[in-house]
């Protein structure tokens, strides 16, 4: 996210650190030993030159985000604390690999002994019915090895206050908090609580979420996977296409406000001819439309393959979408656009006497509860080793995460201010279109 609005990165802190790490690293660059993080050590959050010097003069000074990584004094004495992971939202590829690496970096790098997993998201903090669960490395030594979530999510969440209470009661400094921007939110509301408690607990977000859509990163993890699988779907649907007289390949993927895994997808698998995304609007009808220029498609190539993201489109579907409400995150449940593409393609086709074989494959579910790919898998790793060296060094209200390749640490004020959208200016649409050959816009003018 580019902004001409000055940022603030700066970072909370418990207190000052006052303990020596255990971890037996280095703090001398060249020596050919794996090195500390400095306490200085920051990432350009801009990268283009002209962005850095209009930031420069905006507020005499560039953009920068804390490197993360082990840090040399830590403000909680290792061994001496007891820790808390709860995961929330829906499921996403990489969740066990992240609960995984937190368990086995508080242990082994830290001698953090006692360690909670919270049951069924946010709710399990005062549920009496689904008690936490005690992790170790035993415990979770194989769960890498699936999908879903370990310790089970949901979405919604008691209020602040309950959930501070249970921290204090249970004795709790550290809390990992698995999640989007719902559960970004949630972190701050909980900081708060524990603040106005008194408590000293380091509180520390792990971006999860398919759709990519958290700001300030370059990706959040599962999206990777979530890719791949959204490709495989792909390639189905274009051979259901090319296998038929007229055959159209409809595939709908994930992404309630983003285009990203519609947009990556595609250009992955290099079989689309359009890719439909919440960001980019299309009309239905008209010259221009989607489906007349659907129909110029099907006329010279005899089978067309359309990928479209969950968002897509939704202006069609308010009144199905006026009946649906909100779900427990509080997010406005949207209409099934694949089913209704499907519906407006074959009535439009019919209509003009034209045969036409839609296919139709969402993959949702199965994409979701998919295990890690390899990339994801590395990335969950590092993000939980990270997140638990922040909360040592008395890091706290922050996020994990990655930009340009480094990993950093961003303040969850920032993060819940929105939500990252694709940029229709960007190159990765124009990447898209140049892919896809569909119009630039598929609107009456």
């Amino acid at each position: 996210m580019s902004t001409d609005t000055p940022l603030d990165f700066s970072i909370r802190r418990l207190g000052d650190p006052r303990h020596s790490s255990p971890m037996a690293l280095g703090e001398t660059a060249g020596d050919d030993s794996a090195d500390f993080v400095a306490e200085d050590a920051h990432v350009l959050y801009e990268i283009d030159t002209t962005r850095i010097h209009r930031c420069a003069e905006l507020d005499g000074r560039v953009p920068a985000l804390e490197r993360a990584g082990p840090r040399a004094k830590l403000y909680f004495r290792p061994g001496d604390v007891r820790a808390a992971i709860v995961t929330s939202g829906g499921l996403c590829p990489g969740i066990n690999d992240v609960v995984r690496s937190v368990v086995l970096t508080l242990n082994f790098q830290y001698s953090v002994r006692e360690i909670l997993g919270i049951r069924y998201g946010l709710r399990g903090f005062g549920s009496d019915d689904s008690p936490p669960t005690a992790l170790s490395p035993e415990v979770v030594k194989n769960i890498h090895l699936q999908g879903g979530s370990f310790l089970a999510s949901s979405r919604g969440a008691p209020d602040a206050k309950d959930i501070a209470s249970f921290l204090d009661r249970n004795a709790i400094q550290l809390l990992f908090m698995i999640g989007g921007d719902g559960t970004q939110r949630a972190a701050a509301a909980i900081s708060k609580a524990v603040d106005d408690a008194g408590l000293k607990v380091a509180i520390i977000g792990i971006p999860k979420t398919i759709d990519n859509d958290i700001l300030f990163v370059d990706q959040t993890f599962g999206f990777s996977t979530a890719v791949s699988h959204a490709r495989e779907a792909i390639h189905a649907a274009h051979a259901e296409a090319q296998g038929a007289y007229n055959g159209v390949g409809l595939v709908r993927l994930m992404g309630r406000d983003s285009g990203f895994i519609a947009a990556e997808a595609a250009l992955a698998s290099g079989e689309a001819n359009f890719v439909l995304i919440p960001e980019v609007p299309f009309d239905i009808d008209g010259a221009q439309g989607f489906l007349s220029t659907l129909h110029r498609r099907l006329a010279s190539r005899r089978h067309a393959l359309v990928v479209v993201a969950e968002g897509a489109g939704q202006r069609f579907l308010e009144k199905e979408c006026g009946t649906l409400g909100a779900d427990a995150s509080g997010n406005k449940r949207l209409g099934d656009i694949g089913r209704y593409l499907r519906g407006q393609i074959t009535a439009y086709c019919s209509t003009r006497g034209v045969p036409v074989s839609v296919k139709y494959i969402d993959p949702g579910y199965q994409i979701r509860a998919a295990p890690a790919n390899a990339p994801d898998a590395t990335y969950c790793q590092r993000l939980g080793q990270n997140a638990v060296h922040a909360a040592m060094a008395g890091r706290t209200e922050m996020m994990v995460g990655r930009i340009h390749g480094q990993q950093v640490h961003v303040p969850i004020g920032i993060v819940t201010t929105g939500r990252k959208r694709l940029n229709p200016e960007h190159p990765l649409w124009r990447a898209v279109i140049q892919s896809t050959g569909q119009p630039v816009h598929m609107v009456n003018r």
